[in-house]
């Protein structure tokens, strides 16, 4: 009898562990906050970051390739998008011989075309995520102030102008901005008391 109890004692035990280390593990993998908001901020301030998902493919290197050159696909539509806009409306009023009666018409039609296309070099994966409950595949890339520069640089759109202005201000447009977050983060800082 009482090495019954005990093998039961032993295998509550063994139980109690077993769902203490699937909740930890499933604690530790939970899902990445960029991938919940769909925005990835990087510790590097002087790089741009884009995301790329994937579902539905088996195949897991696959699905890992189209996901990364998805978010390649989205750092080009950041960087370097062409857009037309054609917007056309009409609208009429009409009244009748009784004033008290008017037709009413209006159309409005809207038209965008985008259009991206670039040469990216340097631009590497950085961090990756699978759900495994939904089968969707999340990987982000970087791409360093540098590389960007040097695309623009060799981009054959820009004209030399703009090349120039954009390779003088780049560095100091970075800075600008990292000042700015620095003053919006030292209000919410409390002092140490």
């Amino acid at each position: 009898m009482r090495g019954t109890k005990s093998a039961r004692a032993y295998g509550a035990m063994m139980a109690l562990g077993s769902i203490f280390t699937i909740l930890t593990l499933t604690a530790c993998q939970s899902t990445p906050k960029w991938v919940k908001t769909g925005v990835y901020t990087g510790s590097d301030a002087k790089a741009f970051y884009s995301t790329g998902e994937v579902m539905g493919i088996r195949n897991e290197p696959l699905a890992w390739d189209v996901a990364e050159n998805r978010a390649r696909a989205q750092m080009v539509k950041i960087l370097s998008t062409y857009t037309a806009y054609l917007m056309r409306d009409y609208a009429a009023s009409t009244v009748g011989s009784d004033l008290k009666r008017t037709t009413e018409e209006q159309h409005v039609e809207e038209a965008t075309k985008t259009f991206a296309a670039a040469t990216l070099n340097g631009v590497r994966p950085v961090d990756r995520y699978k759900d495994e409950k939904k089968g969707i595949y999340y990987v982000v890339v970087k791409m360093e102030l540098e590389d960007v520069k040097d695309m623009i640089v060799q981009s054959r759109e820009l004209n030399s102008q703009m090349r120039d202005y954009v390779r003088k201000n780049a560095d100091r447009a970075f800075e600008r901005l990292e000042k700015e977050e620095q003053k919006r983060e030292a209000p919410m800082q409390k002092p140490k008391e």
